[in-house]
Parts: structure tokens; C-alpha cells; sequence
């Protein structure tokens, strides 16, 4: 059965905002590996992005009554979600491989299936 999973990517976005032209580059080859290798192996990207700095994140949060809308990520940490994909899939083991692709200096992956409405729990 054809799952839906979140692959959420997490690193240093204040390194990526310094990284050189060259280190850009080798990130957005090392995607384009990952998208030809889910291509090659039956996954198929049906959404993503890569998200801006957190900085300009507005967070809510429900206090009481009211609602309290700030400035910035939700949590402080130098680690921030930086991107996702959204990738259809009957493997998750295959996937997680073709993951593996992305990894580089300290940010980390997570993958999880995404929730529809006839699992039961919208």
C-alpha cells in the first residue's frame, strides 16, 4: 500500500545563510541525487519546499483565553527545520536509503507517515 511520508530535514540555518556559493551547491546536488534516486527506485515527490530562515517565523501559542503571536521560531534551538519533502511510497525502508543521501555536517532527518482522513483520525 502507497503511504505518504513527511521526510522533515533539520540543520543550522545561520550556517546555511553563511555557507559559500560552493557549499550551496553541493547541498542542492546532494538533493538532486535524492530526487533522481526516489525517481529510479518507485518513490515519488508529491510536495516540498525549502523553508526560510526561522527568523521570520511567527509562532502562536494559546495562553488562557487568548492567543499569543511572536516574532521567531516556536522553539530556540540551533538546530531548525530548514525543508520537507512529501514522498508516496510503498518502502519505507527503501526510502529511508535513499534518505541517507541528504545527510551532511550536523543536521539531521526524520520521517514519518503523514495522517489522511480515511486513516480513521483526521
Amino acid at each position: 500500500m502507497t503511504t505518504t511520508y513527511t521526510v522533515l530535514l533539520s540543520g543550522d540555518a545561520d550556517a546555511w545563510e553563511g555557507a559559500d556559493d560552493a557549499a550551496r551547491a553541493e547541498t542542492y546536488a546532494a538533493h538532486g541525487r535524492f530526487a533522481a534516486a526516489l525517481a529510479e527506485r518507485g518513490h515519488t515527490i508529491v510536495g516540498g519546499a525549502e523553508l526560510t530562515h526561522p527568523r521570520g517565523a511567527r509562532a502562536l501559542r494559546r495562553r488562557g483565553d487568548g492567543v499569543v503571536r511572536t516574532d521567531g521560531p516556536y522553539a530556540e534551538t540551533a538546530e531548525q527545520l530548514t525543508g520537507f519533502y512529501l514522498v508516496a511510497s510503498d518502502d519505507l525502508e527503501d526510502l529511508l536509503a535513499c534518505a541517507e543521501l541528504l545527510l551532511d555536517g550536523d543536521g539531521g532527518i526524520e520521517v514519518r507517515a503523514a495522517r489522511t482522513a480515511t486513516d480513521g483520525e483526521a
